[in-house]
């Protein structure tokens, strides 16, 4: 008589298990990427911004054409939209063009890398109309993406009329998500532009802003004694 054996039963595969599995790590910190290799279980994080300390990449305003462009070469158009990374308002002597008030503004773009934009005069004037109203709402620059235009200006002199742009700024919100992402890459990285730094300048307002070195009369809402970087992660 033949007989059966009876099998205790493998338990389940439930969805949880699949997912304790395969599911990837948050990364440490909400700039960086994690990836988890499967065969070795080896975790690991890229930052999703490109950045030489001090060195951002520099965009240039043209007020006299009304573009934006990368180091006076490669056009961007009359625009630009993104979430800063860190900025400053101050008057300096840089750029060899003697003391006026400057905008300075850090902000990842569209690929990753880091960029610096410079804004002065009536520019200036018109992202402290977007500052204030966020300041009461209890908001800075930080927390909206901030959408900048050349909006084309005439004037008159001596009976012959001449353009000119000026930078106008306007503000919609920003996803948490990019907001913390950014913070958290300002907290740990000193975020400067070499070039515009001379140690002299009269800030009135300043945000993430942070010159390494010791040099805390430029440094503001940045982690309070986070060390410069020896390495930075590279981009994913």
């Amino acid at each position: 008589m033949a007989t059966a054996t009876k099998t205790s039963k493998a338990p389940a595969v439930t969805s949880t298990a699949v997912a304790a599995l395969t599911t990837t790590p948050a990364p440490s910190r909400a700039y960086l990427t994690a990836t988890l290799d499967e065969a070795t279980g080896e975790l690991t994080e890229n930052s999703r911004f490109r950045y030489l300390p001090g060195h951002p990449r520099q965009i240039r305003f043209d007020a006299k054409a009304g573009q934006f462009n990368i180091n006076g070469q490669t056009q961007l158009g009359p625009a630009l939209s993104f979430i800063p990374l860190a900025w400053r308002i101050f008057s300096d002597d840089i750029l060899n063009m003697g003391r006026k008030l400057w905008a300075e503004l850090f902000y990842a773009d569209d690929k990753g890398a880091v960029c610096a934009v410079l804004f002065h005069g009536y520019s200036v004037e018109n992202l402290y109309r977007l500052i204030e109203p966020l300041f009461y709402d209890e908001l800075t620059l930080a927390d909206v993406v901030v959408h900048v235009r050349a909006v084309k200006k005439e004037t008159t002199k001596e009976g012959k009329k001449a353009t000119y742009y000026l930078a106008e700024f306007s503000y919609e919100p920003a996803e948490l998500s990019e907001v913390v992402a950014r913070r958290d890459f300002a907290q740990d990285f000193p975020i400067w532009r070499a070039e515009t730094y001379t140690g002299a300048a009269d800030m009135r307002i300043q945000h993430g802003y942070t010159v390494p070195g010791g040099d805390t009369s430029a440094a503001v809402n940045s982690t309070p004694g986070s060390p410069e970087p020896a390495v930075l992660p590279q981009a994913a």
